[in-house]
């Protein structure tokens, strides 16, 4: 889906107000929520790189938590609304 903020998808498929927002620039995916009844997480979360969320991801691991930012940070997800074919996200190279 889009709208003037850019292409976006419901991370959480039963909850409409939240929106996760996506881009690629120099061959990287980014991430940024907005959510409808917290309009200030937009302008205080900014836009993330997927390596981040990778990095996140691995120390909720070490935590022991039930979050995991890559279910709502879909990089598949993001992929197909981006046209990307196939694959699984790779790093680009400097």
């Amino acid at each position: 889906m889009k709208d003037d903020r850019g292409i976006y998808y419901y991370p959480y498929p039963n909850n409409k107000k939240t929106r996760m927002y996506i881009k690629k620039s120099e061959g990287v995916i980014w991430f940024r929520l907005w959510n409808r009844e917290i309009p200030e997480l937009w302008d205080e979360h900014g836009w993330v790189p997927y390596d981040a969320i990778l990095q996140a991801s691995n120390i909720y691991e070490k935590s022991h938590s039930n979050f995991d930012p890559r279910i709502a940070y879909d990089i598949e997800v993001a992929k197909a609304l981006l046209g990307e074919k196939g694959g699984s996200y790779e790093k680009r190279n400097p």
